[in-house]
Formats: structure tokens, sequence, C-alpha cells
């Protein structure tokens, strides 16, 4: 049995087959299997036989289970597709949005944002600072292509090439 990144409730896109492009809610999951059931999406055309005078049959739409490796997470927070990482918060372990740091676990969304904004401040922190001497010699560099870029050339007329051979003609 296999650990899945989605979960039910999730909103994913779909991002290989038939289906791609389009956004659903997850209404199942089956980690055994590795397949998500969508609202909506890979509806299949089901023939039913009524098994008593009280049922009727015909033709029945449902929605089909799809693989799980061909939908992708929507994080809630900054409404982007995005991978799933993983982080510890309170001794628990919390699905995260890569793009943007913000959990995509209801109940510890505020926990984590206060954890990234303290790592990026202590990464901050702990980072060297640029210098201004470099910053200079990159806009001089900027500055002397772009001298070099707005040279004039001129052109020859072709068109009276043309002219010419036609009165010939």
């Amino acid at each position: 049995m296999a650990k899945l990144f989605v979960k039910q409730g999730d909103t994913v896109v779909v991002i290989a087959g038939k289906e791609k492009g389009k956004t659903a809610k997850v209404l199942e999951v089956s980690p055994k299997d590795s397949k998500v059931l969508l609202d909506g999406v890979n509806v299949v055309t089901k023939h039913q036989k009524p098994r008593s005078q009280q049922d009727k049959g015909g033709l029945i739409k449902k929605s089909a289970l799809l693989e799980a490796s061909n939908v992708m997470v929507i994080c809630p927070a900054c409404g982007k597709a995005t991978r799933v990482g993983h982080k510890e918060v309170d001794g628990k372990n919390v699905r995260i949005c890569k793009k943007c740091g913000a959990s995509l676990d209801k109940a510890y969304s505020k926990q984590v944002k206060k954890q990234t904004k303290a790592d990026k401040k202590a990464d901050a922190s702990e980072a060297p600072k640029a210098t201004k001497t470099t910053k200079a010699k990159e806009t001089t560099k900027k500055e002397s292509a772009e001298k070099t870029t707005t040279k004039k050339t001129t052109t020859k007329k072709a068109p009276a090439k043309k002219a010419e051979k036609s009165k010939e003609e």
C-alpha cells in the first residue's frame, strides 16, 4: 500500500490524459490502487440492467477512478498547481505547498505560516549581503552592451535594381 500526496477534499487539476486541464474536488482516495475519484471528471457511461421491477435500467453516467500521478494539488493560498512537500509542525507531519510554503492541511495553516516566516528571517540573516561594487559592475556592463547595439547601419536599396532590370527587358 503506497502513501498518496492527495487527500479527500483537496482541489486538484488533471495534468495528463483526455481530461487534461480540468479542476475538480477529490471525492475518494484509493491508496492501494494509487487512484483517486474526482467530481465530474473521467465520466464513463455504464449499461445497467434492472435488478427488480422497481429498478430502472439503461445508461448511467458515473465518474471513474483516475491515476493519482495524473493529478496535481492546487494550493488554497496561492491558487497554483503545486508539488507537495512535508514539514513537521508540533510533532505532526504536515503537507505544504512547494511554491509558497503554505499548509495544504487546514488545521495547521496558521502555524506553518509563522514557521516559514521565522525560517526566512533566519536564512536572510545568515546569507552574506551583496556588495555595492558588484552591482555597479553589472550596471556598467549593461550600459556598454546597450551602446554597442544602438550603432546605426546603412542599408542598400534593392528595389532600384529590380526597376533597372524591368527597363532593360
